[in-house]
Formats: structure tokens, sequence, C-alpha cells
């Protein structure tokens, strides 16, 4: 009788792994980076012209409502980018295992951009738009005295949102906050890996582990195309989730409206407001998340993965 056939090495990482070292990465990047994204959101509201520039904005905001004034938000920020990247990373593991070349065990090129457009699509429905319509209507509020802010913190606000506008007020954005992430995600995966294999030599199994300063370009690169693709629906994001729920008075009746209203009212380069202020926060985010998050795939692959087939 043949002996029966060996067990197939394991050749990728699992979605759960990749999960974790996303948590952690997650955990890191809102700790360093909440203050530009504060001033992003005040900038993108702005529609007076108070602001100069984001230096003037945060430092208006820290003179008038003090420097912690910088960090509002950081709790729902914070667990937003951890469950958000856990939720990207283990979505896009698992689309990229649907999508693998049965023959070759790869991924295409198509399939990576598809499987990171689901995993901004699947974020942006369970994580992002929720946690963002709290972070903006807590970044909104000026000063810092609780009896004069209409939300006290972030319960606070999910409270009195689901009471005034309803569950699907927490969702207020959700269209442009959809096609933002699903365009991200895709270019992101993509010029990750992209970067990786080309100027390293790096690919997913082969037990090769980037050094910090490796993972931090490849991850600074692949986060430098998304926030100029999808400045307006950043925008529109932004303004939609502030406003809430559309109704007969909104001024905002939904994503198409939004935009050719601020078209016609503040001019084209108004649907990249912010966008200055995206890229000094994005790119070094991803390139703070991904040093953390390679460490940890990287040890995961040389420790189970290196005798895996290249």
């Amino acid at each position: 009788m043949a002996d029966p056939s060996p067990t197939q090495p394991q050749t990728t990482i699992p979605p759960h792994i990749k999960a974790i070292s996303g948590s952690f990465g997650g955990i890191v990047e809102a700790c360093c980076l909440q203050p530009i994204d504060v001033i992003k959101t005040r900038l993108q509201l702005d529609r007076s012209g108070k602001y100069t520039g984001i230096l003037h904005c945060g430092a208006e905001v820290a003179r008038t409502e003090g420097v912690r004034a910088l960090w509002k938000g950081l709790t729902p920020f914070a667990t937003h980018l951890t469950l958000k990247y856990a939720l990207r990373m283990g979505s896009n593991a698992v689309l990229q295992g649907a999508l693998r070349d049965e023959r070759t065990g790869k991924v295409g090129d198509f399939g990576r951009l598809v499987s990171g457009f689901g995993a901004g699509v699947v974020e942006a429905l369970v994580i992002v738009t929720p946690f963002e319509v709290v972070k903006i209507r807590l970044q909104q509020q000026k000063g810092l005295r609780p009896e004069l802010l209409k939300y006290k913190g972030p319960i606070h606000c999910v409270q009195s949102i689901i009471r005034e506008e309803g569950i699907l007020g927490l969702w207020s954005g959700a269209a442009p906050t959809v096609m933002r992430n699903g365009t991200n995600q895709a270019a992101m995966f993509t010029a990750k890996y992209t970067f990786d294999k080309f100027l390293w030599q790096r690919q997913e199994g082969d037990g090769k582990v980037l050094l910090p300063w490796q993972s931090m370009i490849s991850g600074f690169l692949a986060g430098t195309v998304g926030p100029i693709c999808t400045g307006p629906f950043d925008v529109v994001k932004t303004r939609l989730m502030a406003q809430g729920r559309v109704g007969p008075d909104s001024k905002y009746k939904g994503m198409l409206h939004a935009i050719k209203t601020i078209y016609a009212e503040e001019g084209l380069l108004a649907l990249w407001k912010g966008l200055l202020p995206r890229l000094m926060r994005i790119p070094p985010g991803q390139a703070i998340m991904w040093v953390v998050a390679d460490q940890i795939t990287g040890l995961y692959e040389k420790k189970y993965l290196q005798n895996a087939a290249l």
C-alpha cells in the first residue's frame, strides 16, 4: 500500500496573524499622529478661512483651547485604528486566499487590487464610518469646558446621535467612506507588495524579515498614492459626517450633491482641502504601522514558514 501523501507545508500567513499585526500597528500609530488628524478635520470644516494653514491651525487650537485639544477624540481614534487595521489586514488575507491561483498558489495583480478594495469596503462599513462620525463630531467642538460642549465624550456622543438621528446617524457619509477606503486599500496593498518586491526582493513566504527602516520606506511610499486619488471623497465624507443624517433641511443631500455643491461654492481645490495634513498623517502612519506589522509577520514567517517552497 502506498504511503499517504505528506501534509503540504503551510506557505501563507494565517489571517488572524495578519489581524494581530495590524492591531498592534494601529495602537502605535494612533498615539503618534492624533494631532495631525485633528488639524486635518478642522481645516476641512473651515468654510470661512479662519485658519491659514497647518501650522496656524495647530497653533490656534493649542492657544485657544489648550494643547490637550490636539488629542481630542483620541479614545475613539485609537480604538478605531486598532480594530480597523485588524479587520483590514485580516479580511485582505482572507480575500487574497480566495483569489489565490490554485495551481501556482500566488495572487495576481488584479486579485491584489480586488482584495485590497474589498478589505477597504469591509472596514469602511463595519468600523470606519461609525467611529469617524463620533471622532469628527468631537473634534469639531470648540473649547474644553464640558458644560459648553454638546458631546461630553465618545459614549455620550454615540447616545446623542442615536437619540437625535437614529442608529443610521452613525453611518452618515458611508458612501464616500466606502469609496475612499476601498480605493485607498486597493492602492496601498498593491503598492506595498510592489515596493517590497522591487526594493528589498522580499515576498510573502520567503522567511525574510525586513529591517524596520525598510518597512518604514515601503509603508511610507505605499501610503502616498491613496490620499491624492481620494481627496474629494475624504472632504465629502467629513462634511456629511459633521452634518448628520440627510434630511429636508440638510445642506448636502448626498455624496454627489456634496461634490457639486462644494465645487460650485468653494472651487475645485476645495475638494482637496486637508490634503497636506492627510499626506503628513497617512504616509507616516502607514510607515509606523508597517514597521510593527512586518516585524510580527516576518518573525512568524521565519519561525513557521522558513521551510515553505518559494
